[in-house]
């Protein structure tokens, strides 16, 4: 125990190792969806999904440790959502159509490129100096809006909220098992709450898919089987020899623009999703200094850095930090051991993944939602009132990532909006440097979303 304290100053962070390690679960268990997804989506791109299984688990598992022991944070990582839907039916395609028979190989290379990139930013501070220079209304704005991403991720995730032509979105079919499975869930949350059961999040997952098992045995839930299947294929991890260092570097030299093309989609979105997720996590946490200021940021941003990296040598799409993080956080976790008990779970998933994959995504929307109405919170220390700039760009960016289904987005628009509005009221000295950088690289990602509209 002393050692765990030396490690990660728990009473320092006011909690303690049971506290630690229950939050690590529940974040574990809230995105443990993509050991499921992310084999299922890159072996659309012609990849072996076994081994993409276990590149996603041994990557998450390498990242979030880093993130524990070097950065203290009780952030997760593991392969972005979006970012592998980018790379197996927008890059892959792409690349497939110039003539090249593996086009996984060079996407593998690209975000291979976006890591070392990453790690060379984060050398000479420009992604920590990013994080910092954010406006504290925008910081409280990013904070809430991503609450209300990943609270229509989860509703979304059990057909609570569904798509319609008219407009746009409508509420999903109340009979189905998913829609009053997930409101239970969501309802027992909060009675737990109230009496301050310890780990009423992960109850609430847990609770969720027990009773999900029991509507399936009496035949009302038709979806796939809820109940671990065991066997000897199974529990032993697939070999990661068909994607391990499997990368194409003549495609870049060959093609350079298209490459760089490539590349920076990758590094936008990665770059702003994970500003996003650490703002988000740590206001949750009340981890930011008195100045609004992240410490240790520059730490966290080398975790991500590095563990893109491995990721693309063992096979699997951007390595990023998770805005499920957050489960954990209003779980209670405040410090590195949250991450590790975390990657404990994902190495435990490569030998369990029939009980990690039995989770059913209806089951996690009562946490998702629960904790974006916690994340939520953050509205009441924001400005709507004053400076213009902060009032109208923290509002920008709350709104955006929910409406635009994008955290990277919502702090594009956001950003865009506060530097434009400081010049014209005539407040240009406000702009920190760094923030002309991020708008000159705003500008070409804009130019590419219209050159290849």
């Amino acid at each position: 125990m002393d050692m765990l304290e030396k490690l990660f100053k728990l009473k320092e962070h006011n909690t303690n190792v049971k506290t630690e390690i229950v939050a690590g679960i529940t974040t574990f268990l809230s995105m443990a969806y993509i050991l499921a997804v992310n084999p299922s989506m890159l072996a659309a791109a012609g990849m072996d999904q076994g081994a993409i299984f276990t590149a996603t688990a041994v990557s998450a598992a390498f990242a979030t440790l880093l993130m524990g022991f070097l950065a203290n944070y009780p952030v997760a990582l593991a392969s972005g959502m979006g970012l592998n839907a980018y790379f197996a039916y927008t890059v892959c395609p792409m690349i497939a159509e110039m003539g090249v028979k593996d086009p996984w190989q060079v996407a593998l290379t690209a975000i291979l490129v976006e890591g070392i990139v990453f790690v060379i930013l984060s050398l000479f501070k420009f992604r920590e100096t990013l994080v910092n220079s954010i406006p504290q209304n925008l910081k409280y704005g990013i904070s809430a809006g991503i609450g209300l991403f990943i609270t229509i991720v989860g509703l979304k995730g059990a057909g609570i909220v569904i798509a319609d032509q008219s407009t746009l979105v409508t509420c999903g079919d109340v009979s189905k098992p998913e829609f009053v499975l997930a409101m239970l869930g969501l309802l027992v949350i909060g009675i737990m709450w109230h009496f301050n059961v310890k780990g009423a999040i992960l109850w609430g997952i847990l609770i969720t898919w027990v009773l999900g098992i029991g509507a399936q045995l009496i035949g009302w839930y038709q979806g796939t089987s809820l109940i671990p299947q065991f066997s000897l294929d199974n529990i032993i991890p697939p070999s990661l020899e068909p994607t391990f260092m499997k990368f194409d570097f003549s495609f870049m030299v060959q093609h350079v623009g298209s490459f760089i093309a490539v590349v920076f989609a990758f590094l936008f979105v990665d770059l702003f999703d994970t500003v996003g997720t650490l703002v988000g996590v740590a206001d949750q946490g009340n981890l930011l200094d008195k100045d609004g200021k992240l410490p240790r940021v520059g730490r966290a941003l080398t975790c991500d850095a590095v563990g893109t990296i491995a990721g693309s040598m063992l096979g699997t799409s951007t390595v990023t930090s998770y805005v499920e993080s957050t489960a954990g956080v209003a779980a209670g976790g405040r410090t590195g051991l949250t991450a590790v008990s975390s990657a404990v779970m994902f190495l435990l998933a490569l030998f369990l993944s029939p009980i990690f994959l039995a989770i059913p995504s209806f089951a996690t929307t009562p946490a998702l939602v629960f904790v974006g109405l916690l994340m939520m919170k953050s509205v009441k220390k924001m400005k709507f009132e004053g400076d213009i700039a902060d009032v109208l760009g923290g509002f920008v960016a709350l709104t955006f990532m929910p409406f635009t289904y994008s955290i990277a987005t919502g702090i594009m628009y956001g950003m865009i909006t506060w530097v434009i509005l400081k010049v014209c009221t005539g407040k240009i000295k406000d702009v920190h440097p760094v923030m002309w950088v991020v708008i000159a690289l705003f500008a070409i990602r804009i130019y590419s979303l219209i050159a290849g509209a």
